[in-house]
């Protein structure tokens, strides 16, 4: 592999989005006519970030990226686990409020690795093909219909495993349609950055990497 020198750079914001996402996601909110989780405001953010890599450093750079959000996530949920139970101090009266906020984020982050692991690969493979069929040309019909395909195992997945028996069906399905619109729209709003974004990277990286002989394999580290 490349020595890249913004791959690393790109890793960090890409984990962190995600971490940071599945934290806020435990308060709904309602804008204009949509109900949506603060997940969603963030979480289009990483499908971009995940376009990106695909299209510059290629599906297999990208797999390794994921399980290593997979590997910061399970340690994260590990260690709020732990100190959910750990004894606290005779004064502090905040416990069930604790307790309730880290068992909804704990519940969020295993839906997480579901549909993560889910949308992202079903994002990632769908780009790659179409760059390959298309020889490289029209970057916004593969980024915005590689999102269109993963957010419908995505968006689905998350909000059932995350919020059901939380919350009253209706809402729930408000939610999901809400969430897919939303985060579909994102990727085609933000086009033109991602444009800009992936035109830089295969200058400043001199790579442009096409999957041709790449193994889709998603359990593959390497």
């Amino acid at each position: 592999m490349k020595n890249y020198k913004y791959l690393t750079y790109i890793t960090a914001y890409y984990v962190t989005i995600l971490l940071i996402s599945n934290i806020v996601s435990t308060k709904i909110t309602n804008f204009w006519w949509l109900t949506f989780d603060w997940w969603t405001v963030l979480f289009p953010f990483s499908y971009i970030l995940g376009d990106v890599l695909t299209e510059v450093y290629g599906y297999k750079s990208t797999r390794k990226i994921i399980w290593t959000w997979f590997g910061c996530m399970f340690f994260a949920s590990l260690v709020i686990l732990l100190v959910q139970y750990l004894p606290s101090t005779s004064d502090w009266t905040y416990q069930k409020d604790y307790e309730h906020i880290l068992w909804t984020t704990y519940r969020i982050m295993f839906a997480s690795w579901i549909w993560y692991l889910v949308g992202e690969f079903v994002n990632s493979y769908v780009l790659a093909k179409i760059k390959i069929w298309m020889e490289w040309k029209l970057l916004f019909v593969r980024t915005i219909w590689s999102t269109v395909a993963a957010q419908v195992f995505d968006t689905a997945l998350f909000a059932v495993i995350a919020f059901y028996w939380t919350m009253p069906n209706w809402v729930l399905i408000a939610v999901i349609i809400s969430n897919y619109i939303f985060k579909v729209g994102v990727e085609v709003l933000f086009t033109p950055i991602t444009y800009r974004v992936v035109w830089f990277l295969k200058k400043k990286e001199n790579e442009d990497y096409y999957d041709i002989n790449t193994d889709f394999n998603p359990l593959k580290i390497n």
